[in-house]
């Protein structure tokens, strides 16, 4: 009787051992596959922004319980939209990823957040939260005990700060910052690095071309050209030739400038990108009006402006997002404001309470005192 019961002890235990033994194998081939999602659609960011988002949609649907594949999901969403330039709907998801971090360990994944955080709110002009949350991820990187680890990271929070300073300041301190990103890149040697090195040199051409300097100009977004051509990043390659053909433009070579941009407009036509569609038509309708082709003129003028306007539409919704935001930041600053206030002037109050208290009853003692010592006066003259 004994061993049955024993047996039936053991049969229920052994299957819970078989079952933690399939499920072992399961996670671990879950882990690989979302990995491998995570891998190949943060190398279409600039072809296939789409799949991109797609891919992101996947892992989060498949992370479960998993807070860092949750993560990685918001992310690449993020990321997706973000090359499509819809600036609203990549803050929303780049936010959700954000508010996990508290619950991760994973610090080069809470590196690489708060960096996208970072030019999510450069992107939306709000630079003083851009800069934040760059100093966030900067300051969790000079902790970090592996610094080949994080190197990449602190490449593209450098050109962050390049594109900040460009747009704030002036290109001479952009300048500086995108030659220490680009140094710190070009030690990674992977896709993702060639891809910022493409556009902080595409962002050095266009420094160069302010401070009239065609010929380092034009240097510039040769090499944009050919790091964005060894990663097949199309969207990159066409901004690279749209700065090559503005330097033509410059140069008053209007005819190559044409056939430049006609290339940037064949590698664009796959990626969904209005601010280069916009340039590209720009650059098109000016150099066909300086040669005095007035059909191709008429013709790249009407979608050059159809497309400013699609553009317009977009950045009211991203200035109203971002306007949003502001006040909301601003709201939650106000509440801790009047609630450090509300705690303060609490604290004072019991402290004026107790002092009250205090003086009034070391005057009741006094009093007290008074009348004993009047008592012994009274009862000595009596006497």
């Amino acid at each position: 009787m004994k061993l049955n019961k024993l047996n039936s002890a053991i049969i229920p235990f052994y299957r819970v051992v078989i079952l933690l033994m399939m499920a072992l194998p399961t996670s671990a081939q879950n882990k690989i596959r979302l990995d491998s999602i995570v891998k190949s659609a943060s190398n279409q960011m600039y072809n296939n922004p789409d799949n991109v988002i797609k891919s992101g949609l996947i892992v989060l649907k498949e992370a479960g319980k998993n807070i860092d594949y949750k993560i990685l999901g918001y992310k690449l969403i993020s990321d997706g939209y973000s090359a499509k330039r819809d600036y609203e709907k990549s803050l929303e998801y780049v936010m959700k990823a954000s508010q996990l971090l508290s619950y991760s360990n994973d610090q080069l994944l809470k590196i690489s957040t708060l960096n996208k955080v970072g030019i999510q709110y450069h992107q939306l002009k709000i630079y003083d939260k851009a800069i934040e949350y760059l100093d966030q991820s900067e300051h969790l990187m000079l902790d970090y005990p592996v610094p080949d680890s994080i190197r990449g990271y602190l490449g593209i929070n450098y050109i962050v700060r390049g594109f900040i300073c460009k747009e704030k300041f002036n290109c001479e301190i952009a300048l500086d910052f995108f030659d220490r990103g680009i140094i710190e890149l070009q030690k990674t040697k992977t896709k993702r690095g060639n891809s910022a090195i493409s556009i902080a040199k595409y962002n050095k051409g266009n420094c160069y071309i302010l401070m009239l300097n065609n010929q380092l100009a034009k240097q510039n977004f040769e090499q944009a050209f050919e790091y964005a051509k060894g990663i097949n990043a199309l969207s990159l390659q066409a901004f690279a030739l749209k700065g090559l053909a503005q330097v033509y433009t410059l140069e008053g070579n209007y005819q190559l400038a044409i056939e430049t941009l006609n290339n940037a407009m064949v590698l664009s036509s796959s990626v969904d990108d209005l601010i280069l569609n916009q340039e590209i038509y720009k650059g098109l309708s000016e150099n066909y009006l300086a040669i005095n082709k007035w059909d191709e003129f008429k013709i790249h003028q009407n979608n050059f402006l159809t497309t400013q306007k699609l553009i317009k539409d977009r950045e009211r919704k991203s200035v109203s997002e971002s306007l949003d935001i502001k006040e909301a930041s601003l709201s939650q600053e106000l509440k801790v404001e009047i609630s450090n206030y509300y705690y303060k002037f609490i604290g004072s109050l019991i402290v004026i309470i107790f002092l009250v208290i205090a003086f009034l009853f070391l005057i009741r003692n006094k009093v007290k005192n008074i009348r004993q010592l009047r008592a012994e006066i009274s009862a000595l003259q009596n006497e």
